[in-house]
């Protein structure tokens, strides 16, 4: 099927600040071609991990199987359920610079961290500087999912209890990892100049 399951989708998708169990990542993608004020949907569908292989590599993959034409723009959209890695981040970035006609907007889910903390948000950041647009993914992002990637049934997308407190919480965590380390160090002089 084309569509996820509900009880797949409301498992994996859900921003739970402690997500245990969950170690796969599912990812929901929409593919556009941008001419000029309008754009014509190519593709969506959903992708989850292989064995030995992350999702953001597969579709990677997928993708370069396309044989984009370099004179049109493309936008490729994607929910996912955890953040990329640092090396599934590297991968995105350097296929970004390969493909500079190709823009890449992330909602995610929730953030991933591995054993080394520092490696994760080091990544967000080169994925960042390499044109992709991150964001934490809000009501609005889940209402999408469940209406364009869920075997629904007619059901209406009902947000579960932290919804929201939880998404405010990832982008706050989010914009501190993506905010370039000299508007931390401005701010960190701003509050000695006023003495907090």
């Amino acid at each position: 099927s084309l569509l996820m399951n509900r009880k797949l989708f409301l498992y994996n998708f859900k921003n739970l600040r402690w997500a245990k169990g969950r170690r796969e990542t599912y990812l929901c993608y929409v593919v556009k071609r941008r001419d000029s004020a309008t754009s014509c949907s190519l593709d969506f569908g959903y992708l989850r991990n292989k064995m030995g292989c992350h999702v953001e590599v597969l579709f990677l993959r997928y993708i370069s199987d396309w044989n984009l034409d370099p004179g049109r723009c493309y936008r490729i959209t994607w929910f996912t359920s955890w953040s990329p890695c640092y090396d599934c981040a590297r991968h995105v970035a350097d296929f970004l610079r390969t493909y500079p006609n190709l823009t890449l907007r992330i909602f995610t889910a929730r953030l991933y961290f591995c054993e080394d903390r520092k490696a994760e948000p080091e990544g967000l950041r080169r994925l960042h500087r390499a044109g992709a647009q991150i964001a934490i993914m809000t009501f609005k992002d889940y209402f999408y999912c469940w209406n364009t990637f869920v075997e629904n049934r007619e059901k209406t997308f009902k947000a579960w209890e932290g919804l929201h407190e939880n998404s405010v919480h990832l982008s706050r965590k989010l914009r501190r990892i993506l905010l370039p380390l000299y508007e931390v160090d401005d701010l960190q002089d701003a509050f000695k100049t006023l003495g907090l």
